[in-house]
């Protein structure tokens, strides 16, 4: 089988992407077929890094970033109109890319980069795949449910948003997970990470902010920590420049508390047994971040990112919290408003286990072999 997959910017595009075809050759090679892929995207980009370490051959192109404004006389701007240059010329070199390598199926994640290959596949007349990792539909797939693509969503809510045309025959498929998020112990992530001070007799806390860590909920947490201490363990991920700020918030505790707060700038190989461990998360609610923490049935409190395209983030989290499946602090973010979200999850295990299995109801651990099935089925077509 020939697959082109594009998609990327961020990797709450390039991951999902990466676990699919991941999933589709193993798929294929228990089949006794084999799968010969082509990574499409952006030059000096996530998504070229991503593929490069994978052994995935990679081809760039143009693409270019449509600044979205509620005045229409900003979205004649200098950037815009040198980005819509790009753009076109995107489409012309991914329809080079397309007629020479000649797929059977190309797959988009999303991510700018995504709208010119996918309208060169349905330029090409190949069968387009487009999966959206958001309950959201994003501006990039937005245009390609529009052109013919077979969608392939991640909630029930996002079908409502689609086109009529595309609506038919869309998938709900989850959002791809890597398998390994799924096979953590938990019983292996204090020694792992040095954890000494862990009070297995406390829940665990797991806060994270992504490989950079977040200010906001870095010092959002440091300020509630002598409370929080006194109640659970806290596995901190905050990233590098914000480890000796959060080491030197604990000094003055009691030592027995002070041991009980577990710093560390990067979370890496050992991620899947930390994330089993955890009784509550504390994150930002991106798509990746959702599916993950959805498909273990974890209870989170969820700080979404203001700054999030089409405030996604805050979205997916109030659609979780609504569901009984989350709690978020939609408004307010400070440690006041941390503790009044956190405390009946610590103080209450039968509150903290419902909040888990509402989470559980909402995810797809399957996500990434639904998606192999919609493309494959499109294969055929």
């Amino acid at each position: 089988m020939r697959l082109i997959v594009t998609g990327g910017g961020t990797g709450g595009h390039t991951y999902p992407a990466l676990t699919a075809v991941n999933a589709l050759r193993a798929r294929l090679e228990a089949q006794g077929r084999s799968l010969d892929v082509l990574w499409v995207g952006a030059e000096d980009s996530l998504e070229k890094r991503v593929a490069t370490a994978n052994g995935i051959p990679f081809q760039a192109v143009d693409t270019g970033k449509v600044r979205r404004s509620a005045n229409p006389l900003k979205l004649v701007s200098a950037d815009n109109i040198r980005d819509m240059g790009k753009a076109f010329r995107g489409v012309f070199q991914s329809r080079r890319v397309v007629s020479d390598f000649r797929p059977d199926v190309v797959l988009a994640t999303g991510g700018y980069v995504a709208v010119p290959v996918g309208l060169a596949a349905r330029m090409a007349r190949r069968p387009l795949v487009v999966h959206e990792q958001t309950v959201l539909l994003g501006l990039a797939n937005k245009v390609l449910a529009r052109a013919g693509a077979r969608m392939a969503v991640t909630s029930e809510s996002t079908l409502k948003l689609l086109p009529d045309s595309a609506r038919a025959d869309a998938v709900v498929t989850g959002n791809p997970v890597r398998p390994a998020v799924l096979e953590g112990r938990a019983d292996r992530a204090a020694e792992e990470l040095g954890f000494d001070g862990c009070d297995p007799d406390l829940p665990t806390v797991y806060v994270t902010g992504g490989a950079q860590g977040s200010v906001q909920i870095n010092t959002t947490v440091r300020d509630l920590l002598p409370w929080l201490l006194e109640r659970a363990n806290v596995v901190h991920q905050c990233g590098e420049a914000n480890v000796g700020d959060l080491r030197a918030a604990t000094r003055d505790l009691d030592p027995e508390l002070a041991a009980r707060h577990h710093v560390t700038a990067f979370v890496g190989s050992e991620l899947p047994d930390v994330l089993a461990m955890a009784d509550v998360v504390i994150s930002r609610s991106g798509a990746g971040t959702i599916a993950e923490l959805t498909a273990l049935g974890k209870a989170a409190v969820f700080v979404p990112l203001a700054t999030s395209a089409g405030d996604e983030q805050r979205h997916n989290a109030r659609h979780l919290q609504e569901a009984g499946a989350a709690l978020a602090l939609l408004d307010e973010v400070s440690p006041e408003a941390l503790r009044e979200k956190l405390e009946p999850l610590l103080t209450d295990p039968e509150r903290r286990a419902a909040v888990a299995e509402r989470a559980r109801e909402h995810g797809r651990p399957d996500a990434a072999d639904r998606l192999v099935d919609v493309v494959l089925k499109a294969e055929g077509t």
